[in-house]
């Protein structure tokens, strides 16, 4: 959940209770050597269809759903809800969903467990104040062993004397049950003057290369690594690539784009952008669909669709800070903006996965957005068709 999501969500939990300087190289022209001559995907909307809103489910409020991926064992979906253990403990759900070149026709939830700690008990509230609170954004279930690997933001605190909660990727039982941690770059530790900024952690995570190869993004940029954007700066995001046991594969610089507005000068809120979700090719460990989202006050979500690759960038694992320093960033090409596929609404898109091959060949692409139980946002799948 970004700050102005976070913003949102507070005033409904309420009625419940600089510039970046142009330092990165810039990507190589076409026809240059180490450019990229895939051509890019292209993507038609299928259809889509509404959660209602906190919709109840064996005892829990159905909501915040910010991460979505399919389950080759069960042929289900699972969802990640970001609720902190604020209404019920912080959760998974499963469900099944009819998508075909028709578009979305039904989304039936047929499960719920709490994602528990290693002594087996529900993760606190952040109230509590115990250090042992999580912020889950993202799911992805194991191709090799069908287990849950999911990631959360941690806390860099607000408050001087609250305690830091590290970000990380857990690895769960369908049941569950606490099964393992991915070890995290060095980089993506907070610390006082490093590391990821507040609610801008590891909210991206995605396998490839058959299950060999565990990849995450950063949300925003790290501390060091230069100021957010703005309506004239993009900035650089870190992409990882990690073996299962936690070798670091390579390390990347993403280019996330510009502020697509000015923020409406009446509000208090600042613009908000960032990679909610990396999703590999499933025939290309070096290439991935990245989703960004922006949330600017006064024009409402930006959500677009890139087509990524890491071939010809430069590995940044050993660069402390990128402000400054003259890396070849990885490469995109737009997919799709969602304001023009004819969408009910272009809301807080975050979660992403393949869906069933079509007829025709063009693979599905099934979408989220993470309505932070607020009344003025929807529970919204979406489903697209690539090629």
């Amino acid at each position: 959940m970004s700050a102005s999501l976070i913003r949102r969500a507070c005033a409904a939990a309420l009625l419940l209770t600089s510039t970046l300087a142009p330092a990165v190289a810039a990507a190589p022209p076409p026809g240059a050597p180490g450019a990229e001559t895939q051509r890019a995907v292209q993507a038609r909307l299928l259809g889509e269809k509404i959660v209602p809103h906190k919709l109840d489910f064996r005892g829990t409020t159905v909501g915040g759903l910010s991460g979505i991926d399919r389950d080759r064992c069960t042929g289900e979906y699972v969802f990640i809800s970001d609720d902190r253990s604020f209404l019920q403990p912080a959760r998974f759900y499963t469900a099944k969903l009819d998508v075909d070149a028709a578009g979305v026709h039904s989304v039936d939830f047929t499960g719920t467990r709490p994602l528990l700690q290693p002594d087996g008990s529900v993760y606190p509230s952040p109230a509590l104040g115990d250090g042992k609170a999580i912020d889950p954004e993202e799911i992805r279930v194991d191709p090799v062993k069908c287990r849950y690997w999911w990631g959360q933001e941690g806390d860099r605190p607000a408050v001087e004397g609250q305690p830091v909660i590290q970000p990380s990727i857990e690895i769960s039982a369908p049941d569950g049950t606490h099964h393992g941690t991915l070890r995290l770059p060095e980089n993506y530790l907070i610390t006082a003057d490093r590391g990821p900024r507040r609610n801008q952690a590891v909210e991206a995570l995605t396998f490839g290369a058959r299950g060999k190869v565990v990849t995450s993004a950063i949300e925003g940029p790290l501390v060091q690594d230069g100021p957010v954007p703005d309506t004239t700066h993009g900035a650089l995001v870190r992409v990882t690539r990690q073996s299962r046991a936690g070798r670091v594969l390579g390390q990347f610089a993403y280019p996330i784009e510009k502020i697509f507005a000015e923020s409406d000068p009446t509000s208090p809120w600042g613009p908000d952008t960032g990679v909610p979700s990396i999703l590999a090719f499933p025939d290309d460990p070096e290439r991935y669909l990245v989703l960004e989202r922006t949330w600017v006050a006064g024009s409402g979500y930006k959500i677009r669709l890139f087509d990524a690759t890491t071939r010809g960038a430069t590995d940044v694992r050993a660069v402390d800070a990128l402000v400054g320093r003259d890396v070849v960033p990885m490469r995109k090409k737009l997919v799709a903006d969602f304001h023009t596929l004819g969408l009910s609404a272009v809301d807080n898109t975050e979660g992403m996965t393949w869906g069933p091959t079509l007829p025709s060949g063009e693979r599905t692409l099934i979408l989220v957005s993470d309505d932070n139980f607020a009344s003025d946002a929807v529970t919204q799948l979406v489903a697209l068709a690539l090629r």
